[in-house]
């Protein structure tokens, strides 16, 4: 089958949406950043990438604290997640203005959501400048994993829209949907994939 060719472009898709915690409450508020371009680099240590633009309101706090949380957010969540890629923090207090819980991470002074079911904190080991957006390196200091849920239950990762169809490998599919905020709604059961996440960190 031959295939078309397209210029250079960002067609990896989909990639998972992820709420950053950034700020220290103090010289940095408390803020969120919405992030598509996110994903694991690194098993030992384990590090994730996240791409940020120069002009992001949380640039300056993630350049000067050197950490930030990643949190993994849900369907119910899809409005919420939307909003805080569109507004500034420079104006806006996004936990407040989507009534979302900031809490106190264990390892670093960033916020993580408290809805989100999975929050990672992240310490900055390297800031690769790319072009448009900036590469933060962060080294996974520790993990936190919300309370088991009835394994009946389904709940549901917020996908950057990219593709038609859509395979997960944490879980079951259900459905796909269109949300208004141009994401991909894809409907796994969730807490399969945090039990099996309760397994490998145990026997780390």
């Amino acid at each position: 089958m031959e295939k078309t060719i397209w210029p250079g472009s960002t067609q990896l898709a989909p990639s998972p949406v992820v709420l950053v915690g950034t700020g220290d409450g103090r010289r940095f508020p408390w803020n969120l950043l919405t992030v598509a371009w996110a994903g694991t680099v690194c098993s030992d240590p384990p590090m994730v990438g996240i791409g940020v633009r120069k002009s992001r309101f949380s640039y300056r706090a993630l350049k000067e604290l050197r950490c930030f949380t990643v949190n993994l957010p849900t369907a119910e969540m899809a409005e919420a997640v939307d909003f805080c890629g569109v507004a500034s923090g420079a104006d806006t207090d996004k936990f407040a203005a989507r009534q979302l819980t900031a809490a106190k991470a264990n390892k670093i002074v960033a916020p993580l959501v408290a809805e989100c079911p999975l929050s990672l904190e992240c310490a900055v080991r390297q800031v690769v400048e790319l072009g448009s957006h900036d590469l933060f390196l962060g080294e996974v200091i520790a993990v936190q994993v919300g309370p088991g849920r009835d394994n009946t239950t389904e709940h549901a990762v917020v996908y950057f829209d990219g593709a038609s169809s859509v395979q997960l490998v944490t879980g079951d599919r259900v459905e796909i949907r269109k949300a208004e905020n141009d994401a991909r709604i894809v409907r796994i059961n969730q807490d399969s994939f945090l039990e099996t996440l309760r397994r490998k960190m145990s026997a780390i």
